[in-house]
Parts: structure tokens; C-alpha cells; sequence
């Protein structure tokens, strides 16, 4: 049975001709956070585990480098590290989750069955891997285990039943194609109630990516208003408002000295309709409503989100939302 909850972005074999990326800036380019590392484990055989595929575009080196490394040094892997796919298990993972890295135009190209690698396999190979993105790429992988290894146990009698359901309709002969829309509504109910686990997070100077990355996702939660109140926002906003899904109209609460031109705000309209911005002096922390329904405290301006330690939090008590309103 094979298990991954979440949409899947796994990288293709894209860099086998090569030891590894060229250049260090081409290596900056790509940082995977700990969410979308989520996204490439897979439960086989009873064990979380990431395609050695995915496992070398992390690390930023070739899929024949990293096994490679596996081979020189086969002793430190046991197969409850690494353990070679049979051909019935790369189908069934290709045609349940339509994984990009095996498709068969790729996999066609292949001369071996993939391995696999689990939680210790990845951490032995990290000490093996010369590589100056290694020792965070690792720690990433590492807690990304962790986070599913607890999604899997806050969830496992869902799994359970899902998998008896499974079992009976293959035994009466039935396909799984006619209730994949059904089970696609429970793992997206099971994502979206992990995502709904967020209630404080504090950011450390640096961090701006991840904090940027927090206020997308916020953003993304709205179906049709969001309201921001931050007396100094300024255009790098708009950026972070792009990515709001359509049709969902956007009040920005701020400062009159509001650095947002007009021609800001009718360029941005065209394309991502509809931003009103509003100027007052009643404000002095920030918040951001979605929806009426939910309502964050942000300790930082969205312009300066990571340059310091700052936290985000959701207030439970929506009550609050009303009054904000009232003072808009």
C-alpha cells in the first residue's frame, strides 16, 4: 500500500549526466522547505521512504552519484535504509500518484529499478555526501519525517479504513478509478486539516522566506475577502497578493503616507482584481482577516517580515473581527 497525502511535486532525473549542479549559485537556487520535502515520502512496505531520485535533486547531485555512494559504501546500508523497488511497485506508485520522476518516457531511460531510502538511510548518506548544502538539506529531510511519521499516527485508523476499502472493492473485482474523486475529498479534508494546525509561529532574523512563505498560505485561505491592516506596507506586497486565488477582493488598512502608488494599485487590479487600499491613523499593530472568519496578529510590518524576530499568531477568539471592522 503506498501512501502520500499531499500534492505531489517529485523532481525528475533531470541531472544524470552530471556529478552534480555546476555552480554554487545554481545550488541557491533551489531550497526546499520542510512542507514540499513532505510532499516526496511515500509509505512502502510499511516504511516511509523517498525516491533516490528525489533524495539527488535535494542534495543537488545526480541520481547515479547518490547511488554510487550507496554502492562504495553498501555495508552502511541495510535494507531498513535503502531498498531497491520491484517492477510492481514502481507501477503501482506511478499509476496512484502519476509521480513525474517515474513517468515511462523517464523511466524508460533508466537501466535499474529505483531505491528508495528511509529516514536513517537518508541521514547515513548525508555524512557521506561532500557537499556545503548537505547539514541543512538534512535537517530539512529529517523534520520532515518527523512531521509526517505524526500526520500518519494522527491519522492512521483513516488510512486503515481506507485500506479495507481498498482491499473489498479489488476483491469484488471493482476498479479504484470510479472512487478516486472520493478519496481524493478525504486526504484534501486531511490536508486541509493540518494546515488548519497552525495557531503561533516566531520567526527568527533570516528567516524571510519562511515567513513569506506563512503569509502566502494565509493568503491563499481566502474564497473571497482578505483584509490587511499594516500602517507600512508598501509594493512588495502586491507580490505576496498575487498569489490569492481569483475572484477574492483585497482591503489593504494603512498609513496615509502609504507608499502603494495608484498606478500600484491599477496595475495590480488589471491582472488581480479587486485591491482597495484605505488610509487611517487608528492602527498601531498589525493583523490580516480572511474571510470575516479568521484573524492573524502579525508582530512585523509584511515588508520586513524575517529582518528580526517577530511572532504570528492566530487569534482564537473571532469576536475581535468585528470590532477591527468597525474600526475600518
Amino acid at each position: 500500500m503506498f501512501y502520500n497525502t499531499y500534492t505531489l511535486k517529485i523532481g525528475s532525473d533531470k541531472m544524470d549526466n552530471n556529478n552534480n549542479t555546476n555552480t554554487k549559485e545554481e545550488k541557491s537556487l533551489v531550497n526546499y522547505n520542510v512542507e514540499e520535502i513532505e510532499n516526496l515520502i511515500y509509505t512502502i512496505r510499511g516504511k516511509q521512504v523517498m525516491l533516490d531520485s528525489d533524495v539527488a535533486m535535494l542534495y543537488h547531485y545526480s541520481t547515479k552519484r547518490i547511488n554510487e555512494t550507496v554502492r562504495r559504501n553498501i555495508e552502511r546500508f541495510p535494507e531498513n535504509f535503502c531498498f531497491k523497488l520491484t517492477e510492481i511497485e514502481v507501477e503501482n506508485l506511478r499509476s496512484q500518484f502519476a509521480t513525474s520522476s517515474l513517468e515511462k518516457q523517464n523511466y524508460g531511460g533508466r537501466r535499474y529499478l529505483p531505491y528508495v531510502f528511509t529516514e536513517q538511510g537518508i541521514a547515513m548518506l548525508s555524512g557521506l555526501l561532500k557537499n556545503d548544502i548537505a547539514v541543512q538539506v538534512s535537517i530539512n529531510i529529517m523534520n520532515a519525517f518527523v512531521s509526517m511519521r505524526r500526520f500518519l499516527l494522527n491519522n492512521g485508523q483513516v488510512f486503515e479504513r481506507l485500506t479495507n476499502v481498498e482491499y473489498k472493492l479489488l476483491e469484488q473485482g471493482k476498479t479504484l478509478s470510479k472512487h478516486e474523486k472520493q478519496f481524493e475529498k478525504v486526504f484534501d479534508e486531511l490536508q486541509k486539516s493540518k494546515k488548519d494546525e497552525f495557531k503561533q509561529k516566531i520567526f527568527f532574523d533570516g528567516q524571510i522566506y519562511d515567513a513569506y512563505s506563512l503569509i502566502v498560505d494565509i493568503i491563499k485561505r481566502a474564497k473571497s475577502k482578505i483584509l490587511i491592516i499594516d500602517n507600512y506596507v508598501d509594493d512588495s506586497i502586491l507580490k505576496m497578493l498575487s498569489k490569492k486565488n481569483k475572484n477574492v477582493d483585497v482591503i489593504i488598512v494603512t498609513s496615509v503616507n502609504c507608499k502603494i502608488t495608484k498606478l500600484d494599485i491599477n496595475k495590480f487590479n488589471k491582472q488581480y482584481p479587486m485591491l482597495k487600499i484605505v488610509s487611517t491613523n487608528k492602527f498601531h499593530d498589525r493583523f490580516i482577516v480572511i474571510d470575516d472568519k479568521e484573524l492573524y496578529h502579525c508582530g512585523a510590518s509584511l515588508k520586513d517580515l524575517g529582518k528580526k524576530c517577530f511572532a504570528i499568531s492566530k487569534m482564537l477568539d473571532t469576536n475581535y473581527i468585528e470590532e477591527i471592522k468597525k474600526v475600518c
